[in-house]
């Protein structure tokens, strides 16, 4: 129990001073006048915390399986898996109204910015609203014609740039309040040099940076890959080839890094092959027991 004393000249001045610090459960044991004012007397019972309740080992192996270190593997075997998940990583969804900032989406070479890119347009035009692609890619061969054809079949506009102004250009002739989407070259992510160019093209476009990954990384690189996203200004993350990944702590040692997990790319398709990534949908990915694959020999294994 806590106890504590409070003096004021008058009663409702004491009172708010026992409310703003014991708070609306403050008991009040004892009011008195003292000298030109009033004391008053209250405490605030103790509220007992309930016991955590002990982590599941069958789900603390299964996740161990997936690759997490032992530590979020107690934190997410311990009560339901969703609330686990809401509690260890963070989860967001992509700012793709009118008017909204650019997004620009950044990542190692050959981590699927360029169909993300394209599996958003698609949402955004069966959802009647055409975006504006930029192509940021001078580095790639055949970059610029591949997001070009599938701007072509979506029928919408896509702006091939070379460096920061000429990007910022490409933004300001937006049609209306045309949500824009960014394409950039692959990014070492361990180079100062490159972030840095990175970080001048997000200024100049004053959009939102979204990091890029892939599943079934090893869980320790996708961890430092996130920290050094993080260090390039991403805040949120798509991660592609889901559904060629078995093993998902990638998503989660990455995000733990300081990115909010956003997108989910599970097949192939352009037009649905990403969806929102929730903490039920990684939940329920997380939960699926692995099944035994066979050998060179005919045996299974995990």
């Amino acid at each position: 129990m806590r106890i504590k004393v409070y003096r004021a000249p008058v009663v409702s001045d004491a009172m708010r001073q026992v409310r703003g610090e014991l708070g609306p459960d403050a008991l009040i044991l004892s009011t008195r006048r003292v000298g030109d004012g009033v004391e008053v007397t209250a405490c605030l019972e103790a509220v007992a915390t309930p016991p955590r309740p002990p982590p599941d080992p069958a789900r603390a192996k299964l996740m161990a399986w997936h690759g997490l270190p032992r530590d979020l593997c107690e934190q997410l075997a311990t009560g339901p898996l969703v609330a686990a998940l809401d509690t260890a990583v963070r989860f967001t969804r992509l700012d793709l109204a009118a008017g909204g900032k650019p997004l620009l989406f950044a990542g190692p070479p050959g981590a699927g910015k360029t169909l993300t890119v394209v599996r958003l347009a698609a949402r955004l035009v069966m959802a009647g609203r055409a975006p504006l692609l930029i192509c940021a890619d001078g580095d790639r061969a055949g970059a610029a014609q591949q997001i070009a054809c599938f701007a072509d079949v979506l029928g919408i506009a896509v702006s091939n740039v070379d460096g920061p102004l000429e990007a910022a250009r490409a933004v300001a002739r937006r049609q209306g309040a045309a949500p824009v989407l960014i394409d950039t070259a692959g990014l070492d992510s361990y180079s100062d040099t490159e972030r840095a160019a990175l970080t001048t093209m997000v200024s100049a476009c004053d959009a939102t940076m979204v990091g890029v990954l892939t599943a079934g990384l090893d869980p320790f690189e996708a961890a430092d890959l996130g920290t050094a996203l993080v260090a390039a200004g991403a805040t949120s993350l798509a991660v592609t080839r889901l559904d060629n990944a078995r093993r998902l702590g990638a998503l989660i040692t990455a995000a733990r890094a300081g990115l909010a997990l956003a997108e989910a790319g599970i097949g192939p398709s352009a037009a649905d092959g990403m969806v929102p990534l929730t903490s039920a949908f990684l939940a329920e990915r997380l939960s699926r027991q692995p099944a035994p694959l066979p050998s060179a020999t005919g045996e299974r294994r995990s």
